[in-house]
């Protein structure tokens, strides 16, 4: 299971996370495009860092919200959804050519990222944008109980689908993220943020914020760069999986 997350998400003189230090302990960075955060000097030193440190890099794409970071629904058309994915990925991935490293894959932010799971047309237009731009870029959504809508919709474009599971975010008993809005969305202690990761990587389930027991079966994990505990907690996540690699002899 690889370590992803959210990066680059400063801007301007607006400073968000510990980027420098988070990235010495993940396998992948999603670096924000500039529309939900994000700007291209940004853009450009987290690539290096990224570089740096041989982590895998995925675009990062969002609503065009500054104001809202990304987590506010926005009414688009597939065509618009189409037009603004490809707009962020494409300049991503100049910053990526310049640096002669590669854009790996391609994970969406925020609202947008939860609106694909429930608007056909949504999906469409991430799908859609990702084919046109390079069909090699697998798109990271969230792990479902059962992919199968999403995997034959993402098949008639040629894209493949990875699926994420979050260490820091708390879950309903359907598999989808807790809301934002709703108390205990966010975990907050470096524990529990651990506790849930090896939960998810050892047995691929969850408890869900009611205290049922769920399938997860996830390609990636993730932790939120914005959230007080990041660092620590991306730490002991990296400590905690190297050990269950080197006690299983392989990937897990």
């Amino acid at each position: 299971m690889q370590l992803n997350c959210d990066l680059g998400e400063s801007f301007g003189a607006w400073s968000m996370g510990d980027d420098a230090a988070v990235m010495a302990f993940i396998d992948e960075a999603n670096i924000a495009c500039g529309f939900h955060a994000g700007d291209p000097l940004t853009m450009e030193k987290t690539i290096a860092l990224a570089k740096a440190h041989d982590v895998a890099i995925g675009a990062h794409p969002a609503y065009p919200d500054l104001e809202g970071f990304g987590r506010r629904s926005m009414a688009l058309s597939e065509q618009e959804v189409y037009s603004n994915v490809l707009y962020q990925v494409g300049a991503l991935s100049a910053f990526c050519r310049a640096q002669g490293v590669a854009l790996r894959y391609v994970k969406p932010h925020g609202a947008l990222y939860h609106d694909l799971l429930i608007q056909d047309a949504t999906f469409r237009g991430v799908v859609r944008a990702i084919a046109d731009f390079d069909a090699t870029l697998p798109l990271v959504i969230l792990a479902q109980q059962n992919p199968s809508h999403w995997q034959e919709q993402a098949a008639k474009y040629g894209v493949e689908l990875r699926f994420e599971a979050f260490a820091d975010r708390t879950y309903e008993d359907d598999g989808r993220l807790r809301s934002r809005r709703e108390p205990g969305a966010v975990l907050l202690e470096p524990a529990q943020i651990v506790a849930q990761a090896l939960q998810i990587a050892q047995f691929g389930t969850v408890t869900t914020y009611s205290g049922h027991t769920i399938a997860l079966s996830a390609d990636t994990l993730c932790v939120h760069g914005d959230t007080p505990s990041a660092l620590d907690a991306v730490k002991q996540i990296r400590t905690a999986l190297d050990a269950l690699r080197t006690s299983a002899g392989e990937g897990i």
